[in-house]
């Protein structure tokens, strides 16, 4: 993949990085050999990014034309609003505060150049930032009422760089392009570039190490460049062709930034952010099923108006579950008036809506993994030892996961898989865990999980490693279609 750094006039970029080429704007918006290459990332170092400027034709034809571009479309639109860069920057708060606390004016300037900045102090704040917004050289603009605020952060022009802060720049910019492998020349034959974000100090993950090993496994003998990524490496996004996510998901949580991130800078994402937003709220599963007809417990979502409600509605026991709960944690069984009562308060205190269920006890739940609009794997997940759920949070370690068994699809009810196909595709063509129960011939969804279990040993029992390779061929596939209308 050539790498091109794009700038108004050559000489607004007098370093010599190698396997780096540097091109004027102009042609590389207008010369065929631009237009007809297919492959490449570009660094977009224009003066003016301003809408309908060369600047931003650089990033948008760039994405037309399949190439990545830093910054692209998306950043440099995000740059534009006020709204945005005040949500995207407030999970980084803390660190705005704590390093410009021994500030003593009202207003600051922060330079950042490929990440960094020339005061050290200032090193984490200038990484972060850039790693929200992925444009090589940024100002930000803070100012202090009551606490410090970012109040714009914008491009900085490349011919607009302080003489005296060329060295510098010069220096981070060959760190920057050192470090990154999209610096380097690839000396064999991958295909494709795949991120795999796991966490490796997560207890319970979606798939366990040997899983994992699995995957990459899997997909190098598809021709694909694997690396493990953590949440460390949002920056390094761009490089690669698809994130695939085997960390727990959540909304308010870097997962669902990644894949947000990852999809908005044109790679194919397994979770992808819309089926994140679905799956991680109850209270939408709940709606959607509903509307489509798709047999669930009998359910009602809560509020402060009809919480009292729930008794005649539902009866006792019920379940109660947060909108965004996972793994059975935020999910609650009450048994009296007195539990509903207390459960009813503490969670409409954080959410405003809830959902309650009635209950539906069974020794096992199915669990039909999908892929593709198409059935992937079955496993039963017995309860765990004395208790009503599969996960037992508060039992004794041994204790705290019920048995399993992974079932081949000849077995599985028609019934059960028909169901999980019809809620699945509900929700779009990714990688879907549906658990359902089994009760008098029928199925009951109890919910649908974007980021599902794919463990060595239990879901892969069956199909063992052509599991992984199923997964990663739908990776490869999906990458494929997109370069075929890249091209056209």
């Amino acid at each position: 993949m050539r790498k091109l750094v794009v700038v108004n006039n050559p000489k607004d970029w007098d370093l010599d990085v190698e396997d780096v080429e540097v091109v004027d704007a102009q042609r590389y918006l207008t010369d065929p050999a631009y237009i007809e290459l297919k492959s490449a990332r570009i660094f977009n170092l224009c003066r003016s990014y301003k809408y309908q400027s060369s600047g931003y034709y650089v990033s948008l034809l760039a994405e037309a034309r399949g190439h990545r571009a830093i910054p692209n479309v998306t950043t440099i639109q995000d740059l534009k609003s006020q709204t945005i860069v005040k949500v995207i920057t407030d999970e980084i708060n803390e660190t705005i505060q704590k390093s410009l606390s021994k500030l003593k004016s009202k207003n600051f300037t922060l330079s950042i150049y490929f990440g960094q900045n020339v005061a050290k102090q200032y090193e984490k704040l200038s990484k972060q930032l850039h790693d929200l917004f992925q444009a090589p050289l940024l100002r930000a603009q803070f100012v202090y009422n009551k606490e410090w605020v970012l109040e714009s952060i914008n491009p900085i022009p490349v011919n607009e760089v302080p003489e005296h802060h060329l060295k510098d720049l010069y220096k981070f910019a060959k760190a920057y392009f050192a470090r990154n492998r999209f610096s380097h020349v690839r000396t064999n034959k991958k295909i494709y570039d795949l991120a795999i974000l796991v966490n490796h100090a997560d207890s319970d993950p979606p798939s366990n190490d040997r899983a994992i090993q699995n995957f990459v496994e899997a997909a190098e003998s598809l021709g694909f460049y694997t690396e493990l990524i953590t949440k460390e490496d949002y920056r390094r996004l761009s490089e690669f062709d698809a994130l695939f996510i085997r960390e727990t998901t959540s909304v308010n949580h870097h997962t669902y930034r990644f894949a947000r991130r990852a999809h908005a800078e044109g790679l194919v994402v397994i979770d992808d952010p819309v089926s994140i937003l679905r799956c991680t709220n109850k209270v939408y599963l709940a709606e959607l099923l509903t509307k489509a007809k798709v047999n669930i417990p009998k359910s009602m979502i809560i509020h402060r108006d009809n919480c009292r409600k729930v008794v005649e509605e539902l009866g006792l026991p019920c379940v109660l579950k947060k909108p965004d709960s996972s793994f059975s944690q935020g999910v609650v069984k009450v048994k009296t008036q007195e539990e509903l009562a207390e459960q009813l308060k503490e969670m409409l205190s954080e959410s405003d809506l809830i959902i309650g269920q009635e209950f539906k006890p069974t020794d096992f739940d199915w669990r039909i993994g999908v892929l593709d609009k198409q059935p992937l794997y079955a496993c039963k997940y017995f309860m765990a030892k004395d208790h009503w759920q599969i996960y037992n949070w508060d039992g004794k370690k041994k204790d705290i996961i019920g048995n399993f068994e992974t079932v081949p699809f000849e077995e599985v009810p028609f019934f059960v898989l028909h169901t999980a196909l019809k809620a699945a595709n509900l929700i779009g063509d990714g990688l879907y865990g549906v658990d359902l129960k089994e009760i008098d011939g029928k199925s009951y969804v109890i919910e649908i999980n974007d980021n599902p279990n794919i463990d060595h040993g239990v879901e892969d029992r069956i199909l063992r490693k052509n599991l992984y390779l199923t997964i990663l061929k739908s990776i490869k596939r999906r990458i494929d279609n997109q370069k075929k209308f890249d091209v056209s």
